[in-house]
């Protein structure tokens, strides 16, 4: 029933340390949305989640898989959007698309990106040059592209940041998507309403450690 387990998991930049000890299971099907202040370790969490770093101590498993041993399996359950949308700045959205969907050895290619860039508005977009959009078109792209092997586990650092109105309810659909049962979402946020709004569970991570974890449900009924 456990899509991620984190356990002991402590993490440090020089003489910083941002996540202290901390311990966190997710199951299949929520969506949990982590909050709290600049720095307490949000944006830290997801990018150890996403094996784009590191912890110094602890172990961190996802869909069963241990991170220090099975990340490259582990990293074809997830979808991942990051405040930096990397991308390849001088190709083309589709161009970016189409070489991730070969890292991932997609059958369809032309199909899925047609599919996935039509979810989020982007059809009309899919021929310029990254350079020439807009931020907010930016984050739309690494959203489509996070969708685009249609993963189990979507980890998302403040997806909403830089979206416009019409891009938000897109983002809102593929949050609330339950096709798939299954389908694990874990979003950071600064907005508690969206929070509130959008999420079947939430974390509260306060210097490093989780101060609170556990359904909406029972945060609106003690507040």
């Amino acid at each position: 029933p456990t899509a991620i387990r984190l356990k002991g998991v402590s993490k440090s930049f020089g003489r910083t340390r941002v996540l202290h000890n901390l311990d966190l299971e997710v199951a299949w099907g929520d969506v949990l949305a982590i909050v709290g202040p600049n720095g307490s370790g949000k944006s830290t969490l997801l990018r150890l989640l996403a094996t784009l770093t590191l912890p110094d101590t602890g172990t961190l498993s996802v869909g069963g898989l241990d991170l220090s041993r099975g990340g490259q399996e582990a990293r074809r359950l997830m979808g991942v959007v990051t405040h930096d949308p990397l991308l390849y700045e001088n190709r083309t959205a589709y161009e970016n698309l189409a070489f991730h969907a070969r890292m991932f050895g997609l059958d369809q290619i032309r199909e899925r990106i047609e599919s996935a860039t039509s979810t989020m508005g982007m059809s009309d977009r899919l021929h310029q040059r990254v350079t020439t959009l807009s931020h907010g078109l930016r984050k739309r792209l690494s959203i489509i592209r996070a969708l685009l092997h249609e993963p189990r586990i979507l980890l998302m650092d403040e997806p909403e940041s830089g979206l416009d109105q019409e891009a938000l309810r897109m983002l809102d659909l593929v949050i609330s998507d339950r096709t798939d049962p299954y389908r694990t979402v874990v979003m950071t946020t600064h907005n508690l309403g969206r929070a509130m709004e959008r999420a079947v569970s939430m974390a509260i991570l306060s210097h490093g450690r989780v101060a609170y974890h556990g359904p909406l449900e029972s945060v609106s009924t003690q507040s």
